[in-house]
């Protein structure tokens, strides 16, 4: 296995204008299947960070490399998202007018998987989350935190190498939180997947290998 970081996030900063600076010169790195907690004060630049991994924005200056993978580069973004890594949001961002399983099973769109294997895969993630009963069900119909189940399987639907979660257990009921830390844990346990997660949940918090505190737009680790 390589000695070089999964990600590595140098001095980045992140503007959006004059007055608001959501990163400010953060440096991080994390190791190929460590599971690692960013902590700290809502507006402290965690959910930008993970947004940032994810390709989904760009720093204003700094480096973002992810396996090896120079985020400054924009060629074949989109497979990057789709095969690369899992996104757990926080506001889970499903498909209203699709069923659990379609929703699971859009991640795998593009995939070379048949339909067979996605309609198979997306029931055995749902079915690990205990969502086995409600495949069928739109997000509408479905609770918060059974929305927010729905999420962390699509995330894992591909098996990616990196999965980054936003609060992924912050609507869950104690069970089903132990449910989503354990399967995230196994991921890094198992299969050598990088979990990096923000939270405010001591339940998450207690399972991680390390947290760091994201705090005025850095990084400070605490262990």
């Amino acid at each position: 296995m390589s000695d070089e970081p999964m990600i590595r996030v140098v001095d980045v900063v992140k503007r959006y204008d004059r007055e608001s600076t959501a990163l400010d010169g953060l440096s991080l790195e994390v190791r190929r299947g460590e599971f690692v907690a960013l902590a700290g004060p809502s507006g402290s630049g965690k959910s930008t960070l993970l947004h940032l991994l994810a390709s989904l924005d760009a720093p204003t200056s700094g480096r973002i490399v992810v396996d090896g993978r120079d985020l400054a580069s924009r060629y074949g973004v989109n497979r990057y998202r789709r095969l690369e890594v899992g996104l757990v949001f926080q506001l889970h961002n499903l498909l209203p007018h699709l069923s659990a399983r379609q929703n699971v099973e859009m991640a795998m769109y593009g995939t070379g998987r048949r339909e067979r294997e996605r309609r198979r895969r997306a029931d055995e993630l749902l079915g690990s989350v205990g969502l086995g009963p409600f495949v069928e069900s739109r997000p509408p119909e479905l609770s918060g935190g059974e929305r927010q189940r729905v999420a962390v399987a699509r995330a894992l639907a591909n098996d990616p190498r990196v999965i980054l979660a936003d609060e992924p257990t912050g609507s869950l009921d104690p069970e089903m939180a132990d449910v989503v830390v354990g399967l995230l844990r196994e991921r890094c346990a198992n299969e050598g997947v990088t979990v990096l997660s923000v939270s405010h949940d001591d339940r998450l918090l207690r399972a991680v290998d390390r947290v760091v505190y994201v705090v005025a737009g850095r990084a400070v680790d605490a262990g």
